[in-house]
């Protein structure tokens, strides 16, 4: 119980304003660039789809269960007569008492630039926040800052991104929350989500014909504080050009993480990631992700320089 109300006062403070990232972290986000770009939608030529479930710090809680929750679920896809693609993000968090949802539609136009193409994008959507104030117990009776029963509030949430790729690199910058959402909950309270910054990049290597090199990063920053993930998979691809991959990342001043998985058809994936913590005793982490694509049929050639399935 004790952890749990801990849990619930940094949530607090990291709403209420005191320097902390708002938005859920993902150990694989190199399957996940929807998520923070807009700019990627339609850079597959396909119909895209992509689930991921987190538990972050396993047996945080007095039952062994996670901290923290978080679900996501995505698609995108190319549509040419609208010179480029169209996609939806849909991310649910979970922490103690608290929950959020955010729904996101993007936009990106799309055209060849160089040796390679770019996407340029918009999402616009809606975040909403909520607590379960009946579990809270006020140590001075009477705070108007503690809620004593269920609040909630939402608000308009606007994020832009470019992304590049060509067949072998890609590379996007990104931003969210930029109109700085305003969350009123229904008690009065309201506080502010931080403007988020992302930046990821990777290439990919061919070593021989079976076996590849995908190394990446992926930097966030909300302009207090930064995760920087630096990221290595190996990719074996067999006669089937079906792929396997495992790997390793390290985020900075927190831990590394294990990550493998395999195409299961040449159109449906699984991944796992598993989070080590090595700076802090609340517990590790685990991520399933399943991604599974849908090919379509377009008036419009899809470009030579299309990522590989794998980027």
């Amino acid at each position: 119980m004790n952890r749990i109300i801990l849990l619930i006062l940094v949530f607090l403070m990291s709403t209420l304003g005191v320097s902390a990232q708002q938005d859920p972290q993902f150990s694989q986000n190199m399957f996940n660039k929807l998520a923070n770009n807009p700019g990627f939608a339609g850079s597959r030529g396909v119909i895209a789809t992509s689930a991921l479930h987190r538990s972050q710090w396993i047996g945080f809680n007095d039952n062994g269960s996670a901290a923290v929750s978080t679900q996501n679920f995505s698609v995108d896809a190319e549509v040419p007569f609208l010179n480029g693609g169209l996609g939806l993000n849909i991310v649910k968090d979970n922490v103690a008492q608290f929950s959020n949802l955010g729904l996101q539609a993007s936009y990106a136009y799309r055209t060849e630039l160089g040796v390679g193409q770019i996407g340029m994008g918009m999402s616009v959507g809606m975040f909403q926040s909520g607590l379960e104030g009946g579990f809270l117990k006020a140590a001075v009776s009477g705070d108007q800052a503690i809620p004593t029963g269920d609040v909630n509030g939402s608000s308009l949430d606007i994020g832009a991104g470019v992304y590049f790729n060509t067949q072998d690199m890609y590379i996007g910058v990104s931003s969210a929350h930029m109109n700085e959402p305003n969350i009123e909950w229904s008690d009065g309270q309201d506080f502010n989500l931080a403007r988020h910054y992302f930046l990821i990049s990777g290439y990919y290597h061919e070593i021989s014909s079976a076996l590849s090199l995908n190394p990446s990063i992926y930097l966030k920053s909300d302009g207090a504080t930064s995760q920087l993930d630096i990221n290595t998979n190996v990719i074996y691809t067999n006669h089937n050009n079906n792929q396997m991959w495992g790997g390793v990342s390290y985020r900075l001043d927190e831990g590394l993480i294990l990550l493998a998985g395999l195409d299961i058809t040449n159109d449906l994936r699984f991944g796992l990631g598993y989070d080590v913590s090595m700076v802090n005793s609340m517990g590790n982490s685990l991520e399933f992700m399943l991604g599974y694509n849908f090919k379509i049929k377009t008036t419009k050639a899809i470009s030579k320089y299309k990522n590989p399935r794998f980027l």
